[in-house]
């Protein structure tokens, strides 16, 4: 059970500030803005499912969706009948990251399960504190949680990407270094083998192993450009058993071999 924090999500906002809350509604919540409001209001679903209704029509907010409502629309939101709505919210002011979002009425976007929806629900959380406690900064700091819930919302409509093959990339990102079997990828993210395969290649354009390889040679790179590894550690270090094999691959990416581009980029600090 969530306990409803923070002022209540219906009031305008005095001034133009930041407000936002956490609530637990049962479904005779509902709140009507025939003239619509200055501010822009953004929402998250905990648990249960609420509606978002303007002019265009109306969508529901399920639970693991961001929910946005652009400033000056006429809008109803509130809880869907026989549910409960658990949901953060907030109250800002236009940013500029905005605009790479849909010229919608209303937006609503599903975050996938897994280190995705961690973070954007951590970003909801710390907006929350930080606007209750008000300490040194706090309105920048809610500012950039919203600018990254913003912009991590722009990024999945501009992929549409399958959530499991979102899931996937997750779960390839978090796991390079290690050995990763399809059939273990495929498990997490409830597919068949051969499904995941195709689905995968179809929403990128790269297999499963092109992928994971791009992702290995690029952090390899990194971690030899910037924090002085040696080629034949970075290699270990992305998850590479077969130096050779790293080597190879690192030459027909990048033109160089490993210790080449090491050497180079030494030398271009230099």
């Amino acid at each position: 059970m969530y306990p409803s924090i923070g002022n209540e999500a219906g009031n305008d906002s005095p001034g133009g500030a930041l407000l936002s809350g956490l609530f637990d509604e049962s479904d005779s919540y509902r709140y009507r803005r025939p003239n619509g409001m200055s501010e822009w209001l953004i929402f998250f679903t905990l648990e249960g499912e609420g509606y978002l209704r303007t002019p265009q029509g109306e969508k529901r907010c399920s639970s693991g969706q961001i929910g946005l409502l652009r400033s000056g629309i006429p809008h109803e939101y509130g809880t869907v009948p026989g549910s409960r709505w658990i949901f953060y919210w907030a109250h800002f002011q236009k940013l500029p990251e905005i605009d790479y979002l849909p010229s919608e009425e209303c937006i609503v976007a599903a975050i996938p399960k897994g280190n995705m929806q961690s973070r954007v629900q951590q970003a909801f959380h710390h907006i929350l504190n930080d606007s209750r406690e008000r300490a040194s900064f706090w309105h920048t700091l809610c500012e950039n949680g919203l600018r990254e819930i913003i912009l991590l919302t722009a990024q999945l409509l501009e992929r549409q990407l399958d959530p499991r093959i979102e899931l996937a990339l997750q779960y390839l990102s978090r796991n390079m270094n290690k050995t990763i079997r399809i059939e273990d990828i495929a498990k997490s993210v409830g597919l068949s083998h051969s499904r995941l395969s195709h689905l995968f290649k179809q929403e990128t354009g790269a297999s499963v192993l092109d992928h994971l390889n791009r992702l290995r040679l690029q952090q390899a790179a990194l971690l030899m450009e910037r924090m002085g590894r040696t080629a034949t550690e970075a290699a270990l270090d992305v998850g590479f058993n077969n130096y050779n094999h790293f080597a190879a691959l690192f030459r027909k990416t990048y033109g160089s071999s490993p210790r080449a581009y090491k050497k180079d980029k030494a030398a271009q600090i230099e």
